[in-house]
């Protein structure tokens, strides 16, 4: 029995992967200083969020790694600890197979109590991704909306010292 379900999940992880990827070569990058930003992104929970107009930092985790980091950090934290420091949180998670996405992914993510703004669309997600050390946590500090610094962070210890910076 263990052996037919496990390739059963086999199959169905093949079967989510597609081979046919779209050229996104030529995307503009959306993670620039100087640049305005807008987010409009649907949240773990499918429900529409935007940039709060009182947001000065996002997060971006565009890794497996790097969202674990975060989550488990903020997963420490009390549910307002991101809007108490005028921070929003971004997972990237379009790169897994959807059926990866709304299986195991998204499920795990209602459990956070945390709110994880979602880039689950490739071609959503990629001008976000264009020239950012995906690797890596992304912190972008933000004023009214403009982008006015970029950097990356390795562990939860810079990412508390970074949210909480004054």
């Amino acid at each position: 029995m263990t052996k037919i379900l496990l390739a059963l999940v086999m199959a169905l992880t093949f079967i989510g992967c597609s081979s046919k990827g779209e050229d996104l070569s030529n995307i503009t990058p959306k993670l620039i200083v100087g640049n305005t930003l807008t987010l409009k992104l649907n949240d773990q929970f499918e429900k529409s969020q935007t940039l709060n107009a009182n947001t000065n930092k996002i997060i971006f985790a565009f890794a497996k790694d790097s969202a674990h980091i975060c989550n488990d950090f903020f997963d420490t934290k009390k549910p307002t600890y991101l809007a108490d420091n005028n921070t929003q949180f971004v997972a990237d998670v379009s790169a897994a197979p959807s059926l990866i996405r709304s299986m195991f992914i998204l499920p795990g993510l209602k459990d956070f109590k945390h709110t994880v703004l979602l880039l689950d669309d490739k071609a959503i997600a990629a001008p976000y991704r264009k020239d950012m050390d995906t690797e890596k946590i992304v912190l972008v500090s933000i004023s009214n909306g403009k982008v006015l610094s970029i950097t990356t962070l390795n562990s939860q210890k810079e990412l508390q010292e970074a949210i909480e910076a004054k």
